[in-house]
């Protein structure tokens, strides 16, 4: 259930600057407010501050790693409301079930098509009171 006319927000959880630099273009191409945090530490604390309506998260972080940022966000039920997007290198079907069992609202494998991550993205958004 998006306000009128507030800009949805996504928070982008990745340590790798390529990567970041094209997640950070598609958000701004589709009209996002967006934030980028580069390690896993800290990242919580942005979730909690920011509220986000989207956090895309890189499973492979340093000193925090996604798994335990995912957990944690589930755990607070203060945040119910944030989706997370889970991204790894290892797509692997055990990583993708490790995820959605701590509670991932998605899974996507890197290297990802921008089409792809960004389908996903708007299917995780637009299901908001659906």
């Amino acid at each position: 259930m998006a306000d009128g006319g507030r800009k949805r927000r996504v928070l982008i959880v990745e340590d790798e600057d390529n990567i970041a630099i094209a997640l950070d273009y598609l958000m701004s191409r589709e009209g996002f407010e967006h934030d980028r945090i580069a390690s896993g530490r800290g990242a919580l604390e942005r979730i909690r501050t920011e509220q986000p309506d989207l956090v895309l998260l890189d499973v492979m972080l340093p000193e925090v790693s996604g798994y335990e940022i995912c957990q944690e966000v589930r755990a607070d039920t203060g945040l119910s409301d944030v989706k997370i997007l889970m991204m790894t290198a290892r797509g692997s079907a055990m990583e993708r079930r490790k995820g959605l069992a701590l509670g991932a609202d998605g899974f996507i494998a890197k290297p990802f098509e921008l089409k792809e991550l960004r389908d996903e993205v708007h299917r995780l958004l637009d299901a908001e009171g659906a």
